[in-house]
């Protein structure tokens, strides 16, 4: 099997991408990531995988059809998993239009490109052809306290410019998989957490302000309700969608962790007052401040992921508890790595728009 990853130097698809890498028994012939390494597009995450004779990467756009026409041509394609998106909600509040424009359009023209393969591979290669778009839970909307969690047939009812983009691209899958036939999955996850997070995100800004003596800040009241799920059982679940998953269907993946977010916050301090005290001896609890919520921001999010566990038989492996200690453990053992974001990517980033 030969696979295009697309955005594979983000979080979840550089942890999708080792995964499938250092699984001995994958049956990948050859992994071709594209990715158009913007902010949160890093090539550290995925660095030692560079010798890998199956590996290939790709600097490009995911709106650029002749570049993705190329690759699916050269390296002779199956299947292509869609990781790429722009997926921070405060950036879309600030500019929304770059998430239309990778998110929707880009989805558009990755599609279109796709399609043009599939339908001129040979009969058994058409048949076995999948596109596995990779989307949010977001796109459902909110959810009040006891409401039951989100299934693959609750209606989209997006609230943040970024859960709206997602909501669309989900859309553009289905509607090419109804007209043309198209063999698609789509996939929508909870909150992920786990190794290579990009530190804008809740728990590893958490950790390394923490760990940096800075505001610990929580949005509200501190009791919005997320569904926590460890990246690498989120990975496992791709897989397994790509390979087994009824084409034109949605699977939810989840990771069966509800939780409020000051009590994510305060389970990460307790974590690194065991690991890596303050020097003083106080509790990073000290640390935690609040501030004003975000426009529009959704209380809660829930996930039933009751159909792939019935119809592919998978569940998560780690526990909120075992998935957080990893990811604890990983990021202060990985200092480099964030300091390379925090202290150049950043600074990078405000000269350019300076500019």
């Amino acid at each position: 099997m030969n696979i295009l990853v697309t955005g594979g130097c983000g979080f979840i698809g550089s942890n999708f991408i080792r995964q499938r890498l250092n699984e001995s028994a994958s049956p990948l012939c050859k992994l071709v990531n594209l990715d158009l390494l913007t902010y949160a597009g890093n090539p550290a995450n995925l660095v030692d995988l560079a010798s890998d004779p199956r590996y290939v990467f790709q600097k490009g756009d995911i709106g650029d059809e002749t570049l993705v026409a190329s690759l699916l041509q050269e390296h002779d394609i199956d299947a292509i998993v869609n990781f790429a998106a722009e997926s921070h909600v405060d950036r879309s509040i600030d500019s929304p239009e770059p998430f239309i424009q990778t998110n929707v359009t880009g989805t558009l023209r990755l599609l279109n490109a796709a399609r043009r393969h599939w339908s001129q591979l040979p009969d058994e290669r058409r048949e076995k052809f999948r596109f596995l778009h990779v989307s949010t839970d977001e796109v459902y909307g909110t959810l009040a306290p006891h409401d039951p969690a989100f299934s693959e047939t609750t209606p989209f009812a997006p609230n943040s410019p970024y859960a709206a983009s997602k909501a669309a691209s989900d859309h553009l899958v289905r509607a090419f998989q109804h007209t043309y036939g198209l063999p698609t999955l789509t996939t929508n996850c909870s909150n992920n957490y786990g190794p290579y997070h990009f530190p804008e995100k809740l728990i590893p800004l958490m950790i390394l302000n923490a760990l940096d003596g800075k505001p610990l800040p929580v949005y509200g009241d501190g009791q919005l309700i997320r569904d926590w799920l460890y990246v690498e059982d989120h990975a496992t679940a791709i897989w397994l969608v790509l390979q087994r998953g009824r084409t034109g269907e949605t699977y939810n993946v989840g990771g069966l962790n509800e939780r409020a977010n000051l009590d994510v916050v305060k389970t990460l301090c307790a974590l690194l007052d065991a690991k890596s005290p303050r020097p003083d001896g106080a509790s990073y609890t000290a640390q935690i401040t609040y501030v004003a919520d975000r426009p529009g921001h959704d209380r809660r999010y829930a996930i039933d992921c009751s159909k792939l566990q019935s119809e592919l038989g998978w569940a998560p492996r780690e526990s909120f508890e075992t998935g957080l200690a990893k990811t604890v453990d990983w990021y202060l053992k990985s200092r480099s790595w964030t300091d390379d974001i925090t202290q150049n990517r950043y600074n990078r980033e405000r000269l350019g728009a300076a500019k």
